[in-house]
Formats: C-alpha cells, structure tokens, sequence
C-alpha cells in the first residue's frame, strides 16, 4: 500500500499535498517478471532499514523499580512496576531516519512549516532562532551543511510528531518516563547518574557543553552540536547516550506536568547542556518541549 492510501497519512494530510501524491504512488510497482529485481531490492531496503536500527535491544526484566527522587517537583520518589521491555543501545540515527524517509516519502513537520529552531553562536550573544531552512535534512540551517557526514549521529529537528510516526513505521514505540529512567540507570546502585553521586566524570560518558553558561565546543572531544553513537563510554548495560547529545522523547507526561499544556516530556540533556548550567543531564530530570516543535537538540530512542 502506497504511504498516500494509508491511515497514518490520512490522520496527518486529510486535504492531501498534490504536488506530492504522485510520486507517493509511484512507489506502488506492479508485480512482474521485468520489476522483480526493483520490488526485491525495494523489500530488501524495507526491511533492512527496520532491523538495522533496531537489531541491538537490551532487555529490561520485569519487575518493580524506585524511581524519582524525594521532594522533585515533578519526579517525586515512587514505585513503579513493569512486564518487562527492550530499549536499543543507541538513539535513533540520520541513516535510520532517512531508510524511514526513503520507504514511506514522509515529510517532517519542520520541512511543511519551516519552522525548525537551531543554536545561534553570536559575537555578543547566542540564541535558539527558527531557521527555514533547518530540518533533519539540515538539522543546523542550510548554510551549515547536511547530513551527509554525519549519518552515524542521532536525528534531530523532528517534532514528538514525527518520531511517533517513525516508531509507527518500524512497529515500536517512545519509553515512557519511567521506562527510560530506569534503562538510563541500568542497575547502578546510584540514583541521580549511573556513574556515581556526582557529575564530575560526566564527560566520559556524554556530549555536553563546556560553556561557562550554555555551550562552547568541548576542545577535547571535538563536538560542537551532535556526535555519532558510541563515541562515548556506555552505562552498565551497555547504552550509549542516555545523557547528552539529545534530548529524547518519552511517550507520557507525569501527572505532575499534566497543566502544561501541549506538552512532551525529553529526558537526558543534550549537547547544548553545559553540566553546571543546565542540569538535566541525570536520570532524575524530566524535559519538556511543545509537541510540534522541532529542535536541533532533540532525538529519541525506541522501545519494544
């Protein structure tokens, strides 16, 4: 079934893009003897970009966890109890971003409304702006190069919008909060970081800004925005990112947050948190951004 006949378009373009039906169409190949090498190579294609990204999962058993901590205003200390999941070692990627892209010919909300927000460096101030030409395509604005580069790097400047989509697609789904609190812990004895008390190794294990206030490059790991997966040390049960580089999407707003309204919830920080500044790098913290908003610091990872 063409992408255009489904009901995901359906629900997301219900007075359809006529510029771009047709070539959603032409996705669909009649099944003969002269187009059998182009339908295997686009099923090969199909599946290949859903495992790809999805082939390492560590499984989370089935059980109850303490998450929270006492007094937080929006993550108080609590118990709560799971069947058992699996989340992927790494943020979803470019590469798989784009397979996605390739397969069902969706277009992001950032590349419909041009309204992707990026990180501005200036001589006397530095700012998030909207850049029109900023999508995932272009997660910093066109005049800072693609993507191309950059394949290995989380995707970013998609709206909680569309990483459902995508997880749609590829038949999973956003951790919840406590779901990812947990997995970002991973079965350290410490609470707020995997790694200890305090975040004073952080930089080991997350890309995250050296500013003094928000960030500058870290000279030594080189990164100014994104870095590509498993360019830093995992936690226990070996993810890789769950602090810093992006933000990710969870799937459920807490009940404290529930008078914020049109709301995600992010957890982790991203490259743009500075560890004295910013302080959500922890598994403590929970993020929250407008659901159609897309940023140059948010990504997300996927569960099953």
């Amino acid at each position: 079934m063409p992408f255009i006949e489904s009901d995901i378009y359906q629900q997301l373009y219900p007075e359809g893009l006529p510029d771009f039906s047709e070539a959603l169409y032409k996705r669909s190949i009649p099944f003969t003897k002269t187009n059998y090498e182009k339908i295997l190579g686009l099923a090969n294609g199909y599946y290949n970009s859903k495992f790809s990204a999805l082939s390492e999962f560590v499984k989370i058993p089935m059980g109850e966890y303490w998450v929270g901590e006492k007094g937080h205003a929006f993550n108080p200390y609590h118990v709560t109890k799971t069947l058992g999941f699996e989340i992927c070692r790494h943020e979803v990627t470019n590469r798989d971003f784009e397979q996605f892209v390739n397969s069902t010919g969706y277009i992001t909300l950032a590349e419909r409304r041009k309204d992707a927000f990026v990180w501005r460096e200036g001589t006397d101030t530095s700012e998030w702006i909207q850049d029109p030409t900023a999508n995932w395509r272009y997660p910093n604005g066109g005049s800072q190069g693609g993507i191309a580069d950059k394949m290995d790097h989380p995707v970013t400047c998609i709206s909680f919008q569309d990483a459902q989509i995508y997880c749609m697609w590829a038949k999973v789904r956003l951790p919840t909060v406590d779901e990812w609190e947990i997995a970002s812990r991973g079965g350290s004895e410490y609470r707020k970081y995997f790694f200890g008390e305090s975040n004073t190794n952080i930089s080991e294990y997350a890309n995250i800004g050296q500013g003094v206030t928000h960030p500058a490059a870290d000279l030594n790991e080189g990164y100014s925005t994104t870095s590509p997966l498993g360019s830093f040390k995992p936690n226990p049960i070996g993810l890789y990112d769950v602090y810093g580089n992006v933000w990710e999407f969870c799937s459920d707003v807490p009940a404290s947050m529930k008078s914020m309204e049109n709301i995600a919830t992010t957890r982790g920080g991203s490259w743009w948190c500075y560890k004295d500044a910013c302080g959500f790098s922890n598994s403590i913290d929970i993020g929250q951004v407008q659901k159609e908003a897309s940023f140059s610091n948010n990504g997300f990872r996927v569960v099953r």
